[in-house]
């Protein structure tokens, strides 16, 4: 298995980083699109980052257009569309593909937590991944689980709690 921390990624801005950017933190992996019946989850993951990033938690944002062109902006336009509509302040990448020939190295790593009714490939757009502080994918909730949910509160705060007793 790949280490996490080790993959590349291209920030929305064009800056070239790794998933080792958020190294002991607990991550909230979300494929994100603009134009998509869960967009309105932009609103919650956001004010999910602001209730913990204090704690060490972390939205990470991958815009995807593969599920019905649900995201057919350029970065530029999907950076403004997320900070004017649901005043985004956390991280974006640049679009990548979740699933496919083409698939980020993320999602290739991260779909091979099985859990539940989600195992393998992305369904959707916002399907969730809850990544532990040391790297390792502890949830994985669909699309239509909310941010605001207390499954996805608890989730984060049992993740915390075991990040603060490493």
């Amino acid at each position: 298995m790949t280490d996490l921390y080790d993959i590349p990624l291209t920030m929305i801005d064009g800056t070239e980083t790794t998933f080792g950017e958020f190294r002991g933190k607990t991550v909230l992996v979300v494929n994100v699109a603009s134009k998509c019946g869960f967009t309105p989850q932009y609103a919650g993951l956001q004010a999910l980052f602001e209730k913990y990033q204090d704690d060490g938690f972390v939205v990470l944002g991958l815009p995807c257009n593969q599920f019905m062109n649900q995201e057919p902006g350029t970065d530029n336009e999907i950076e403004s569309f997320c900070q004017v509509n649901f005043g985004v302040t956390f991280p974006l990448t640049a679009k990548v593909d979740v699933r496919g020939k083409h698939q980020h190295p993320l999602y290739a790593e991260l779909t091979k937590f099985k859990h539940g009714v989600l195992p393998g490939l992305v369904k959707w757009n916002f399907e969730k991944f809850l990544v532990g502080a040391g790297g390792n994918v502890v949830e994985r909730f669909a699309s239509k689980v909310e941010p605001g949910s207390e499954e996805i509160a608890s989730a984060v705060e049992r993740a915390l709690a075991t990040a603060r007793t490493a």
